[in-house]
């Protein structure tokens, strides 16, 4: 079994690569910038199994030949691809007044319109296989957040893309699902999360702690695995039963 994740440098896409490795999964990953950390990605997912096929591919997601191109070549490279994990995503905060059209395009191209790109690439590969999984990673500002409108409307969409997705290839044996994060430790929400925001979610979160990229990528390999096979359409929170972003 082989699996392709976008964003696996770092934060929860390193953690999904790790936990589909241990598990016994070949991988392709995508990064964009960060070479280095897609290297150290690379060395951990050896250390767990060096026999296993670990390939990683240098992707901007916003452009749609380039996924075509990558995709292709990671079939050509695995033979088979079983399932497509939407990880990768930027933030360009911003109150909506004075949003710049650079950065709603920036985040809209990246987290909604290159998930489609990808998920579109390899759809003809999973309909002719007869199966295929699609995991699609959002966020609880899919319900809305302040100061985040370009990323909650990003990710907002992926709902209804995998929605679609699902109704339209279930017959194919394709599923299609979303994964709703909370707050999770990452350097993501490290460079980009006010102190503020930080409290908030600790204060409300029914746990009273942050969640872990490792428990992320658990789910995410269920979702992927026969187990979980008919679990199609779903928008699954992993949030520590907090259920809404301020």
């Amino acid at each position: 079994m082989n699996v392709f994740i976008t964003g696996g440098s770092r934060g929860i896409g390193r953690a999904t690569v790790l936990k589909f490795v241990e598990k016994g999964w070949g991988c392709a990953f995508t990064y964009v910038g960060n070479e280095k950390g897609a290297q150290e990605t690379i060395k951990l997912a050896k250390d767990i199994n060096a026999d296993l096929s670990v390939k990683v591919y240098k992707l901007d997601i916003k452009d749609a030949d380039q996924c075509e191109n990558i995709v292709e070549k990671a079939i050509d490279d695995f033979d088979e691809i079983h399932a497509v994990v939407n990880n990768a995503a930027v933030v360009k905060n911003n109150a909506a007044v004075v949003m710049s059209n650079e950065e709603w395009d920036e985040v809209i191209a990246t987290n909604l319109t290159g998930p489609f790109y990808l998920i579109r690439s390899f759809l003809m590969h999973f309909i002719s296989n007869r199966k295929g999984r699609i995991i699609n990673i959002s966020s609880l500002a899919q319900d809305g957040c302040s100061g985040q409108i370009n990323y909650a409307a990003s990710k907002s969409g992926l709902i209804g893309l995998t929605k679609t997705l699902a109704k339209e290839y279930g017959a194919k044996g394709i599923t299609a699902n979303v994964v709703t994060v909370g707050y999770v430790q990452t350097e993501m929400t490290k460079d980009h999360m006010a102190d503020a925001l930080h409290e908030f979610w600790l204060k409300h979160c029914p746990l009273k702690r942050p969640g872990t990229a490792e428990e992320i990528a658990g789910l995410v390999h269920f979702l992927a695995s026969d187990e979980g096979g008919f679990i199609n359409g779903e928008v699954i929170r992993v949030s520590g039963g907090l259920t809404y972003a301020p």
